[in-house]
């Protein structure tokens, strides 16, 4: 069993948890993930790892409270248990300090909405290897927005983008890179973590500067150990399983439409799974109130 030992609301409908897994916590690495369980009938999801501390022995994970696993998570509270809480899972963020012949490495990091969480760790680990690191965070609106101060101290710039400009830089996060780009400023690496459409748009937007781009695939995923298939996708001409082979991989060489065909696969099932799941939560509050 695993105890939430911490439980946060970082903005609407976004938590933080640290959970005590000191084995997890002992070899947890940038990039890499936990699946957990909620209940012991529940589905195994898969969580990116935020942060971990090895002293503590726990690991932090951000999440959003969207179907009805993470939903059921959302309201458990500090001091209850998981069941399950497996990992670290999938392989580490390749870090290395790219600098060469006096030049200073510079990677960017490009970090949407929950995925400004998971990258954090990557961009610290990127910058504590020597590197000059620029992180662009993207959130939809002000009032979104969590993590900045931490993105800040393992950054050596941070570029805010927030869709509505209530923040920082009006638009999406590509624009800033595009930028960088077009004026002959060329990282050694990007790598770009949230959802599937921006990654796609990041990997186009460098593709055509052959500047070397990584990111962070979200499929289906059940058992994480390479068995079931479910997190099957296509990276060039071959088949990849996200769980064992990524969670990171080529963003110049990913069928993002098969992706995103495969993500739409269980829409009608999850959206079933959580009506039912609120009736029941419904019914429950009823009886209680009954005198």
């Amino acid at each position: 069993m695993y105890k939430i030992t911490r439980r946060e609301v970082l903005v609407n409908n976004v938590y933080v948890f640290d959970v005590e897994a000191p084995a997890v916590a002992r070899k947890a690495r940038a990039g890499q993930f936990v699946i957990l369980r909620v209940d012991d009938r529940g589905e195994r999801i898969p969580v990116t790892i935020a942060d971990f501390d090895r002293e503590l022995g726990t690991v932090t994970i951000v999440f959003m409270a969207v179907g009805t696993t993470t939903r059921k998570l959302a309201v458990m509270n500090e001091g209850e248990f998981l069941p399950t809480f497996v990992g670290p899972l999938g392989n580490p963020t390749h870090i290395e300090d790219f600098g060469r012949d006096g030049r200073k490495g510079k990677v960017v990091c490009i970090g949407g909405g929950v995925g400004t969480a998971t990258i954090f760790p990557i961009a610290r680990a990127f910058h504590e290897a020597g590197n000059h690191v620029i992180t662009i965070a993207g959130w939809r609106m002000k009032d979104l927005i969590f993590w900045e101060d931490r993105l800040r101290d393992v950054s050596d710039e941070l570029i805010v983008c927030t869709d509505d400009g209530s923040v920082g830089r009006k638009g999406v996060v590509t624009l800033p890179i595009k930028e960088m780009l077009e004026a002959g400023d060329r990282p050694d690496l990007v790598i770009a973590i949230g959802p599937a459409i921006m990654m796609k748009f990041a990997s186009l937007t460098t593709k055509p500067f052959g500047v070397p781009t990584v990111v962070s695939l979200n499929p289906i995923m059940i058992d994480g150990t390479g068995m079931c298939g479910g997190c099957r996708v296509q990276i060039g001409p071959e088949t990849k399983f996200a769980c064992v082979d990524g969670p990171e991989f080529d963003g110049h060489l990913v069928n993002w439409d098969l992706l995103f065909q495969r993500q739409r696969s269980y829409l009608d099932l999850e959206k079933e799974s959580l009506a039912l799941w609120e009736h029941s939560c419904q019914l429950d509050a009823q009886v209680a109130a009954r005198p």
